[in-house]
């Protein structure tokens, strides 16, 4: 369905195995991919920075799951291990027409694929939870804790979701109950992004804030050009930037991510945090003993850092700010952190 080819587009590469039949993808592949962020230009240019070193996001890409995976059709779920600890999920929807191009199903339908893959991912987690159920209800026997009994009602809920092929993520779990369970790494309890592989005509479509609508073959023929030569294609085709940058900026957004910067003539850097982190936990991203002594943040958001050529001029005009303990961190901020060694 494109996913192998996708992946070594976005991540440059020819890792992956993009062959034109059902399960080429045996060993996980992983890619490292930067996040694309105007930001870190502008910035670097006013700090005279060396160099530049953007966020990263991390990919896997595993061997596609087929109906049936749970019973051992196709090549099973067995690689499903490979991607229980990432953070979200990205299912590569195939929507393109080409009879060249093998479908497993013999037919394209990207609605019943995802509800394939969903059920898969949904039975999959059903087995992981009927066993710990099971182990649990033995606790509950002999050990009279009010904890385990609270786990066990969440695992018997879940339970009985996963049972009539529902998703963890659509169970409406509180974040108590979702924190009894977070230690089982549920595939079906990860936030889930779709990729929608379109063929060149029908590259340029708005949809849904959970879907990406990107032509696989399109992005890896952008990676054989350069960047000037990409950018003048893209334009051709109607294009503001490449789906794979759409992507990473969907996965962000997905998982709530932001980005704070720190700059000066060593180097301009983008540092990846959740959009509630406060100031100290900011600062240990970057290294633990700047939380552990933090004392405070210098702070200039992005744009007053521009409108004021640097950081010099965003202090003469007032915009450089000191912010303590409980500051919340926002998308955009240039920061200096203090601490005690």
């Amino acid at each position: 369905m494109g996913k192998s080819t996708l992946f070594n587009a976005l991540t440059r590469s020819t890792q992956a195995d993009a062959q034109n039949y059902p399960f080429c993808t045996i060993d996980p592949n992983v890619g490292i991919v930067d996040v694309p962020d105007e930001r870190l230009q502008k910035l670097a240019k006013l700090s005279k920075s060396a160099k530049i070193i953007p966020a990263i996001v991390e990919f896997v890409d595993i061997a596609g799951l087929v109906k049936g995976a749970s019973k051992g059709e196709g090549l099973g779920n067995q690689f499903l291990a490979h991607i229980r600890e990432v953070d979200a999920l990205v299912q590569v929807v195939r929507e393109f027409k080409d009879d060249t191009v093998i479908h497993v199903a013999g037919k394209v339908d990207p609605v019943e694929d995802k509800a394939i893959i969903n059920l898969e991912l949904a039975l999959a987690d059903l087995s992981t939870v009927a066993r710990v159920l099971e182990r649990t209800r033995k606790e509950t026997k002999s050990v009279a804790a009010k904890e385990i009994g609270n786990k066990l009602a969440v695992l018997e809920l879940v339970h009985k979701g996963l049972e009539q092929g529902k998703s963890v993520r659509d169970l409406d779990l509180s974040k108590e109950q979702q924190a009894m369970i977070r230690d089982l790494h549920l595939l079906s309890a990860k936030p889930m992004l779709y990729v929608l592989n379109v063929d060149e005509a029908h590259a340029v479509r708005p949809v849904s804030s959970d879907t990406v609508v990107i032509c696989a073959r399109l992005e890896a023929e952008l990676t054989a050009l350069s960047d000037e030569e990409a950018a003048a294609y893209l334009h051709e085709l109607g294009l503001e930037e490449r789906g794979l940058d759409r992507l990473v900026k969907a996965s962000y957004a997905l998982l709530n991510l932001i980005t704070y910067f720190t700059t000066g003539e060593t180097e301009t850097r983008a540092w990846t945090i959740t959009s509630d982190t406060k100031a100290p936990q900011a600062s240990g991203v970057i290294h633990t003993d700047f939380e552990k002594g933090f004392i405070k943040a210098e702070v200039i958001s992005y744009v007053d850092f521009i409108v004021g050529g640097g950081e010099l001029g965003a202090k003469e005009k007032g915009k450089f700010r000191i912010e303590g303990k409980e500051y919340i961190m926002q998308d955009g901020d240039v920061c200096h952190f203090r601490f005690n060694t």
